[in-house]
């Protein structure tokens, strides 16, 4: 019976029922319940509990195909909204009774590129104030970059995120953090969205935001440009939340044959962040889901 003892040092009485059951076929029953502690009647009517159809044996097998669809990157909460919206009508705490259960808890987080060299251009104020809400599309934008270090080598993700429903507007991928990749970065943004339009671009005071360059391409499209204050991760924290999920959904939970590997299975994140993985303040809608309904709405 002791082999049956939990990480506490004591023993569940539905393990010791299950013993005694898997043992009386050899010894006596009356011997077997004096040795587990067990009343009978306490031994009776857990084995009936035990043999008792699981009446949620849909919902269970529903729960695993969505925790397999989705890698394991979901935790009770995005699980019990995609249950709705697939017809089941639970609650998150038989949820997220059944994934303990099936041990499918979402696994979860993480080197920030720091891209701060002083000042070598020109300081923007902080026009965000972390004031992180956003009315509609494209009126508040927010940028960084993070480095990846695998297999001996490095690579630079420079998206730009909508604060309006955090959907990566653009990327770019470079194996070294230059002033190109963040031009192309911002050349494909501005692709999407109207010749002139109220919006604010937020960064840190990284070398590449204080570049004159930089801050002609968004005055020549009348964008306002914001800067945290230095050393203050908690202003620019929409961006530093959306790189912590895509290390804990991405690069800690897959294995990697390449650093090609990697880069392609970056790409298909980054499409699935935005088109599939579903928001709960998002009402339960992925990031292109929520600007397309509130765009038919509006």
């Amino acid at each position: 019976m002791e082999r049956l003892s939990t990480g506490a040092g004591e023993i569940k009485k539905e393990d010791k029922v299950r013993a005694v059951s898997e043992l009386r076929r050899e010894f006596p029953l009356p011997a077997l319940l004096k040795l587990a502690g067990l009343p009978r009647s306490s031994y009776y009517h857990i084995l009936n509990k035990l043999n008792r159809p699981d009446r949620h044996a849909g919902l269970r097998v529903e729960i695993r195909r969505i925790c397999q669809e989705n890698q394991g990157r979901y935790g009770y909460r995005r699980v019990t909204v995609e249950l709705h919206k697939r017809g089941f009508q639970t609650n998150h705490k038989l949820v997220m009774k059944i994934m303990k259960q099936e041990l499918l808890t979402c696994r979860v987080r993480m080197k920030k590129y720091r891209s701060y060299k002083g000042e070598v251009g020109k300081i923007a104020p902080n026009l965000i104030n972390r004031d992180f809400h956003a009315d509609r599309p494209s009126q508040k934008w927010t940028t960084d970059i993070t480095e990846f270090s695998l297999f001996g080598q490095k690579l630079y993700l420079s998206p730009v995120l909508d604060m309006f429903n955090g959907e990566i507007i653009s990327y770019t991928i470079y194996d070294s953090p230059v002033l190109k990749q963040v031009t192309d970065m911002l050349e494909l943004a501005f692709a999407k969205i109207p010749e002139e339009c109220d919006l604010i671009f937020h960064s840190d005071q990284g070398w590449q935001y204080q570049h004159r360059a930089i801050q002609k391409m968004l005055a020549e499209r009348g964008i306002r440009q914001s800067m945290s204050r230095k050393g203050n991760c908690l202003d620019n924290s929409v961006m530093e939340n959306f790189f912590g999920l895509l290390k804990s959904e991405l690069l800690y939970l897959q294995d990697f044959e390449s650093m090609e590997d990697f880069k392609n299975k970056l790409i298909d994140y980054i499409y699935y962040y935005n088109n599939q993985r579903i928001k709960c303040k998002l009402k339960g809608m992925s990031p292109v889901e929520y600007r397309t309904h509130s765009q038919v709405a509006a």
